[in-house]
């Protein structure tokens, strides 16, 4: 290795050492699978949030040996292994990682890429003219018919499950009718975020999950609050409401009269009046027919 070389490579270390103490986040990402136009596109997105570098493994332990100023940063070093891209940034490491599953994009395959669900091909026109095209769909399954001078397939067809290879064929045939049945994308393998090591499944985190989870515990916590009467700014109005119609409530049951409750009470009155009214009349008859009763007898 020349002079020259060694003292360029010094100068890159020295360049990442200072990239690895400017952030407070440093993240490793795999590259396989990802393609260099997708990468290009990512990095414009997340320009304003996040620089990304790719740089050699060799190149980056030395900077990471070098970096004294960050307490741990000694621990990313066992994943610094392979193709990476590196990601600096001040952003939460978590909100990073979801910038990162959002910018996923779906691509064409190519042979011995994994689908990333299971591909189900639908009935239909293709739009594709007779010719080998018919026997390429019929090799991975697909039943055809001509149908006004173009390849129509008669029924949809999974044509490959979630998680399975796809090989040289059932890519090509994929392609020409503008199936992608890949999602590619950049996977976080471990994140130093201030003195912390936090490594790709404790980054995964299901959104919904976790919003539904905190919906539950936030509709438990204010049915407790209610239930124990302790005022908080979210049930104070319903908090008040209650003790509003329990306070007229047992007024009303103690006939204790007050601007709230003494029409209901008259109202209260009035009827038990006309149903002491009705029962006073109906002895009265009964009475009345008794006498008649006797005096006849």
């Amino acid at each position: 290795m020349s002079r020259q070389m060694v003292i360029e490579k010094a100068r890159e270390v020295e360049e990442i050492r200072g990239l690895l103490e400017k952030y407070k986040t440093i993240g490793v990402a795999g590259l396989q699978k990802v393609r260099a136009v997708q990468l290009q596109e990512l990095k414009k997105r997340l320009q304003d949030i996040a620089y990304l570098r790719v740089i050699k493994n060799t190149l980056m332990r030395r900077a990471v040996a070098k970096c004294k100023s960050k307490a741990g940063i000694e621990n990313l070093e066992k994943f610094v292994i392979g193709s990476n891209i590196y990601l600096f940034s001040d952003l939460n490491p978590f909100k990073l990682v979801i910038l990162l599953q959002k910018s996923r994009v779906l691509i064409t395959a190519k042979s011995g890429d994994v689908a990333s669900w299971d591909v189900v091909v639908p009935a239909g026109n293709t739009g594709l003219p007779p010719g080998p095209i018919i026997s390429q769909l019929s090799g991975v399954g697909l039943p055809t018919r001509i149908e006004s001078g173009s390849v129509c397939i008669n029924r949809d067809t999974l044509v490959v499950k979630q998680g399975e290879v796809i090989d040289a064929r059932l890519a090509s045939v994929l392609s020409k009718l503008g199936i992608k049945p890949v999602e590619a994308g950049l996977i976080m393998k471990a994140v130093y975020d201030d003195g912390l090591i936090i490594t790709e499944e404790q980054l995964r985190i299901d959104l919904d999950e976790i919003q539904r989870t905190v919906q539950e515990v936030n509709a438990k916590a204010f049915n407790l609050s209610l239930n124990v009467a302790y005022p908080i700014p979210e049930n104070i109005e319903l908090l008040l409401q209650t003790a509003f119609q329990q306070a007229c409530n047992l007024s009303l049951n103690a006939a204790f009269p007050t601007s709230e409750t003494i029409a209901d009470l008259l109202r209260k009155a009035h009827f038990e009046a006309l149903g002491l009214n009705a029962k006073i009349g109906g002895l009265r008859d009964k009475t009345a027919t008794s006498t008649e009763s006797a005096e006849k007898g």
